[in-house]
């Protein structure tokens, strides 16, 4: 019962935040309520508050005890929505398909993917030496198993 209500109070929540959205929800069998959000810009601790307060504010603690918990998708996970991609354009994405794994800067998104740039220093066609050659790949998301963006110091 708890699961249901909670689900209606977070996606009136998400309804009213446009630009947050869903990535995992999950309550144990304790009430330990965990919901992960992500966001079109981010998300900072006053989206999560929101959305704590969205739910929270409208469970009774006398009826069922609980625990909540709001929070950002990390840096390092993985990108599980499609929405998700378009704010890292620009950034390096570590992609895994059944086949293989590309690791280049992201491009480009659209409905059916993602397109990775990328620099390879490969010999020259003719003569001795090397030359640096731009690749490209394009994924689509039915082929990505797991996609990371590649956080460089």
């Amino acid at each position: 019962m708890i699961e249901s209500k909670v689900k209606d109070l977070l996606n009136k929540g998400l309804e009213e935040r446009s630009d947050l959205f869903l990535i995992d929800f999950s309550i144990s069998s304790d009430n330990k309520i965990k919901v992960i959000i992500d966001g079109d810009k981010g998300v900072i601790v006053e989206d999560c508050m929101f959305i704590s307060r969205a739910i929270e504010h409208h469970l009774d603690r006398e009826e069922e005890d609980f625990s909540l918990e709001v929070m950002s998708a990390g840096a390092t996970a993985p990108l599980v929505e499609k929405r998700q991609y378009k704010k890292h354009i620009g950034r390096i994405l570590k992609v895994k398909t059944t086949t293989e794994t590309a690791e280049g800067t992201l491009i480009k998104v659209d409905d059916q993917g993602v397109s990775l740039e990328w620099k390879v220093r490969e010999p020259k066609p003719v003569g001795k030496g090397k030359v640096t050659v731009k690749k490209q790949a394009d994924i689509a998301f039915e082929d990505i198993v797991e996609a990371k963006v590649m956080i460089k110091f």
